[in-house]
């Protein structure tokens, strides 16, 4: 173990399963104490006996308003501090009507941005305050992804999910600038195709799994795996990048350089 986040105490939405348990587990390799959020009741059991004895699991929908506040307390509560937030959490909308513009629905729409937008603003909001609360800086990492600007039309046409995931982008901007006084930094990491819960319709297709070897061509050109963001979460959550602010990093395997073939 090294001590890249030793005296770190770091909120994680959407932290039970997916990229989020990877990086709460490397947060707690690298020194951190964790509180994990997560909707399913067995997740939040089974991450916490997972993350060992510097993690608290707490279960919660990250589009309640006081789901991000009560972890924050927690983590203050339980570890004496809060020094930054991982907001993971989100998902596909095309089960409720996500897709492509003509076919899109109203509720496809509202129930994506929620999920995708809102959740990470309430979030972001509430490790805003309490930062200032605390009269102290901080740091917030925000999930993207190479949707948001690097579109996909023959295999990934849900654009309701690339309209909240390029909102991350533009949010993140804004308020990276805004907060930059306060000695607090706001970023964001755009992933491609990751082996998650999530992505599983996409991992599981034969055709998209011909192409991503062109499209992700990194390693052989394989899907992505949780831990291939894992070492870029810890830099930004650590004081190695206590300079960076606003800025967008794509761990992508390649894809938003490379053509890729149908």
């Amino acid at each position: 173990m090294n001590d890249w986040l030793t005296n770190k105490s770091i909120v994680v939405i959407g932290g039970t399963t997916g990229l989020g348990l990877s990086a709460a587990k490397a947060f707690v390799k690298h020194g951190a104490n964790v509180v994990v959020v997560g909707r399913n009741p067995e997740s939040c059991l089974m991450a916490e006996v997972d993350l060992g004895q510097n993690a608290r699991a707490k279960q919660g929908d990250a589009t309640h308003a006081q789901t991000s506040l009560d972890a924050i307390q927690l983590c203050v509560r339980e570890f004496g501090s809060f020094d930054g937030l991982y907001h993971v959490a989100g998902g596909s909308g095309r089960k409720y009507g996500d897709g492509p513009l003509h076919e899109l629905t109203l509720d496809g729409w509202n129930t994506t941005l929620n999920l995708n937008l809102t959740a990470l603003m309430l979030s972001n909001q509430a490790a805003i305050r309490a930062f200032m609360g605390m009269n102290r800086g901080g740091v917030i990492l925000n999930m993207g992804s190479v949707l948001g600007a690097s579109p996909s039309p023959q295999h990934f046409t849900t654009h309701a999910y690339a309209a909240a995931k390029s909102a991350v982008i533009g949010f993140t901007k804004s308020t990276a600038a805004y907060y930059a006084k306060n000695n607090i930094r706001i970023n964001v990491l755009a992933p491609a195709l990751v082996d998650t819960p999530m992505a599983q319709r996409a991992a599981q297709d034969g055709a998209i799994q011909e192409f991503i070897k062109t499209k992700q061509p990194l390693d052989g050109g394989r899907i992505g795996r949780t831990t291939d963001l894992d070492g870029a979460a810890v830099y930004f959550m650590s004081d190695f990048s206590r300079f960076t602010t606003g800025q967008v990093l794509t761990v992508d395997g390649g894809w938003s350089v490379t053509e890729g073939q149908y």
